[in-house]
């Protein structure tokens, strides 16, 4: 079989991608960050990119080389706790959190600022149509390229570097000074808001849902699989980094058409409007209800491929809960959902870096099942301190642990715990066992 892809299908695969991580997070977080990072912008910045975009790629050239699926990258850790792992996130990407804010910020940013007084019944209805596109166009995996790659991303391509490129021609202010805890740790503070993004975690099922894509055009080799999946991300980080780029040098040049703004959405809006005048918002609610549509398709692909293969229930079923659970979730509000899901992902998110590390260095470890089991472990029990701390609970009583006082109190017990590893050997059968995985 021809394991080969045209060079337009490279570029499809990866534009693909693209589309499926750039969606509400990745418009709204950006602006006002680098707002407030002010002076800091660049050490803020690349906190940012190291989590919103170095990460994603990790993970997805992570699931590449482990065998592109989750079986494969948890293989060391008992069958239920992988199982409870994948469903944790999948529901959190999905129906919780991510697919639901696709549609609330589709229509804060997209459809709203058009209506002199909106009511909750337009939030209502936009969320009934917007989710049933979404679902109507994750019908069919096979033709998620078709659909995605060559049609709908080229047009949010085009109408993201056209707004890049005006950002760097005519910015529309002056960088001030830094805000906050940008002031002193810009860098520490940029990584963290990178979680928000939720691209660590989408990786983790976007890049699954891409070896499904792939074997559909016929790539079914490991090797090819693996080659390919690596240049649709190395695509999608590039895109990625340019729109994070742009937009945190489009909030650190706001103050003076987006001063006092509370969310990155209101900054995104003034600013294109200053910037494009009257027809700036036409042109940014094309680009958001884009962005917003190719993602909750991802999403809604992933969750329901996935747990069409736990369940008795078909894929087509599940591409039907997911999506109308979306639309009523959607329903609570982007403020509500924004701040539910900041302890979520602070409890998460140390789990899956961890997970993504140990990928890299199975082949080095002594003892990979051990070594999982006990950094995954660490990783989680520091990171419910942190998501503790975030949801506003008193912990100071842990605040000697290192780092603690940022919010990320479990990287140095985590990298402890996989350095321990390399010290702990197994049995003669389970060296041989793993060096078999």
């Amino acid at each position: 079989m021809n394991q080969t892809l045209k060079f337009t299908d490279i570029i499809a695969v990866g534009f693909t991608l693209f589309a499926f991580f750039l969606g509400a997070g990745n418009i709204i977080f950006p602006p006002l960050a680098g707002q407030l990072a002010g002076e800091h912008i660049l050490p803020a910045m690349l906190g940012f990119l190291l989590t919103a975009v170095g990460l994603p790629l990790m993970t997805i050239v992570a699931i590449a080389v482990s065998g592109g699926s989750w079986e494969h990258l948890t293989r060391d850790l008992p069958k239920r706790i992988s199982v409870v792992m994948a469903v944790l996130i999948f529901v959190i990407i999905g129906p919780a959190f991510a697919a639901p804010r696709t549609g609330l910020v589709a229509y804060e940013m997209g459809v709203k600022p058009f209506f002199a007084h909106p009511t909750q019944m337009y939030l209502t209805i936009f969320s009934i149509v917007f989710f049933a596109i979404a679902m109507f166009l994750s019908w069919s995996q096979g033709k998620l390229i078709d659909a995605i790659g060559k049609v709908l991303t080229p047009i949010l391509v085009l109408g993201l570097l056209a707004l890049g490129l005006a950002v760097f021609i005519d910015p529309q202010g002056e960088i001030l000074a830094a805000h906050a805890q940008y002031i002193t740790e810009p860098l520490t503070k940029g990584f963290l808001e990178g979680y928000n993004t939720m691209d660590t975690l989408g990786a983790l099922m976007f890049g699954m849902l891409m070896v499904d894509t792939l074997r559909c055009r016929g790539i079914t080799e490991p090797k090819a699989t693996t080659k390919y999946l690596i240049r649709a991300a190395l695509i999608a980080a590039g895109g990625l980094a340019f729109v994070y780029v742009s937009l945190f040098y489009l909030g650190a040049t706001s103050s003076s058409v987006a001063a006092g703004a509370d969310n990155g959405g209101t900054v995104l809006s003034l600013y294109v409007q200053s910037l494009f005048g009257p027809y700036g918002q036409l042109a940014l609610s094309l680009i958001v209800l884009l962005a917003c549509l190719t993602t909750s398709i991802g999403l809604i692909s992933s969750c329901s491929d996935y747990f069409s293969t736990l369940t008795s229930i078909s894929y087509k079923a599940w591409v039907v809960i997911v999506g109308v659970v979306c639309a009523v979730v959607a329903n609570i509000g982007l403020a509500q959902l924004i701040s539910l899901s900041v302890p979520v992902l602070y409890a998460l998110y140390p789990v899956a870096i961890v997970l993504v590390v140990l990928t890299f260095i199975r082949k080095k470890l002594p003892n990979p099942q051990a070594s999982y089991r006990v950094a995954l472990l660490v990783s989680f029990i520091f990171s419910l301190l942190d998501a503790m701390k975030a949801a506003g609970v008193d912990v100071s009583a842990f605040k000697f642990i290192p780092l603690f006082d940022i919010g990320m109190g479990w990287a140095l017990p985590s990298v402890i715990a996989i350095f321990l590893m390399f010290f702990v050997r197994g049995s003669a059968q389970e060296m041989q066992e793993a060096e078999q995985m």
